[in-house]
């Protein structure tokens, strides 16, 4: 996967989810939380938003219709409308269209597997699941950006969709606590240097990035969880994984 990128590029990493991160209580049959996070410069991001803006004024007559993964699933609300089958058709062949282009962004998730962490899991340590997914996302991000480029530093501005005030700050501590410590791989110098900022969005505002990554957050939650299930969705978006010298590592699982 190569971003194109310059000195001075300028990337953006939406992150959303798929399932709830609670590991005391859970459904048996979807036993898993995904965090997964696309990694775009801000030149594809302009291209990418102009075309799903095209995409939602053809098929709904407004750009102003916002993107959900389990809504189109259900036909809720103004996806009501892809009853119809030449506008499904046509819905979904320009979103796989868009979606397929290789070069146009990255993606890095991480899964929880619920049931096998809970064997490993001491208590008091449920609440980190979304923190210990957030510290891969960054750490594979930055590994993305870095060897992309040799000199130069490439910035990376984090967007993060709202889940509640107590939700999202807790998050956030858990942010400014990496950038003191850094990851695993990822020394605390080197995090503060790549990530330039650090932010939430609502899911009405609209952002094109946070719609990305959650079309893409189910897919790849179903291929784990389900590797032998047939998933066109994922086939679409598969090649888009990070991948340095043919080493799957934007596709985290917890544990394994």
């Amino acid at each position: 996967m190569h971003l194109q990128i310059t000195k001075k590029s300028k990337f953006y990493l939406f992150i959303d989810e798929c399932g709830d991160h609670n590991l005391a209580k859970f459904d048996p049959g979807f036993p898993v939380f995904t965090l997964c996070g696309i990694l775009v410069s801000r030149q594809n991001l302009n291209a990418l938003n102009k075309a799903f803006e095209e995409l939602k004024i053809e098929i709904f007559g407004t750009k102003e219709i916002v993107i959900h993964s389990v809504d189109i699933r259900k036909w809720r609300g103004p996806f009501s409308v892809l009853a119809d089958e030449s506008l499904k058709k046509k819905f979904f062949d320009n979103i796989e269209k868009i979606l397929s282009r290789h070069d146009a962004y990255v993606i890095v998730s991480c899964t929880i597997l619920k049931e096998q962490l809970n064997k490993f899991c001491v208590r008091g340590e449920e609440d980190d699941v979304y923190g210990l997914s957030l510290s891969y996302l960054i750490e594979r991000s930055i590994f993305c950006v870095d060897n992309e480029i040799n000199d130069g530093l490439p910035e990376i501005s984090i967007v993060v969709e709202r889940r509640g005030k107590k939700e999202d700050n807790k998050l956030l501590n858990y942010y400014n606590g990496l950038r003191n410590r850094g990851t695993k791989w990822v020394t605390a110098e080197r995090l503060r240097t790549r990530i330039s900022d650090f932010g939430f969005k609502n899911k009405k505002d609209n952002i094109i990035g946070l719609q990305i990554a959650d079309l893409i957050a189910y897919p790849v939650t179903i291929h784990l969880l389900y590797p032998e299930r047939k998933n066109p969705s994922y086939e679409v978006v598969k090649h888009n994984i990070f991948q340095d010298n043919g080493v799957l590592l934007g596709q985290k699982i917890i544990p394994h």
